[in-house]
């Protein structure tokens, strides 16, 4: 909803200082990376009717409960109108460098699931990580003690962990973000997720003016 930016509209469409949205820009990103044919799916709630007519030729996923519920339920959305498909998702509000998804390409052909993470900074009220002795991801939360980075909001799960995923989306509370989901999952299903460092490019989450402030100046 953008409340905290003072926004009337939803905040993916925030402009930025290149005249694009946030909405704009995620979106050329991904056509950049994999193409124009690249299928998409917004999930929306808080007036929807302007993010579908920003983006007409995308398809979309209601819930029409977001005044009520966390990403988690808005991600399982998005994850059970796609079948068995894999998936790629990123958070509405991060501005990122297009490089980003041009380095998670080989994973995301290889069917490797990941979350995408920086290493430089660790916010209080970021979502943080560990990893397991195999180099995967092990707890992912904002409660996370001693976090070795934070997740920026672009992640990627194969089609083979799909159904456990869901599964425990499902069961999350509504107020859970969907990090809660991952790391449930991979603690009973034994599913992988291995984080990818984009320390070295910028993903900015947009929650405050001056976060937007962050992004344009990356931008510029």
């Amino acid at each position: 909803m953008g409340t905290r930016l003072g926004g009337a509209a939803p905040k993916p469409l925030t402009p930025l200082r290149d005249g694009r949205t946030i909405l704009a820009q995620q979106l050329e990103n991904v056509r950049m990376a994999f193409g124009p044919d690249a299928q998409v799916m917004l999930v929306v709630g808080f007036k929807h009717e302007l993010l579908m007519e920003a983006a007409p030729d995308v398809a979309f996923a209601y819930n029409e409960v977001y005044d009520r519920t966390n990403t988690s339920k808005s991600l399982l959305k998005a994850m059970k109108a796609t079948g068995s498909r894999p998936v790629l998702w990123m958070n509405g509000d991060v501005v990122f460098h297009p490089d980003v998804l041009r380095r998670v390409t080989p994973l995301v052909e290889q069917q490797t699931s990941f979350v995408c993470v920086n290493t430089a900074q660790v916010g209080d009220e970021e979502v943080k990580y560990t990893v397991d002795g195999a180099g995967g991801v092990a707890q992912l939360s904002k409660q996370v003690v001693d976090g070795l980075g934070e997740a920026v909001g672009i992640n990627f799960v194969a089609s083979s962990g799909k159904a456990a995923l869901i599964a425990r989306l499902d069961e999350a509370d509504d107020t859970d973000y969907f990090e809660r989901g991952i790391e449930v999952a991979i603690a009973a299903d034994g599913l992988r997720f291995v984080p990818v460092d984009i320390s070295d490019l910028y993903a900015v989450e947009i929650d405050f003016s001056e976060d937007l402030v962050r992004a344009n100046e990356f931008i510029e």
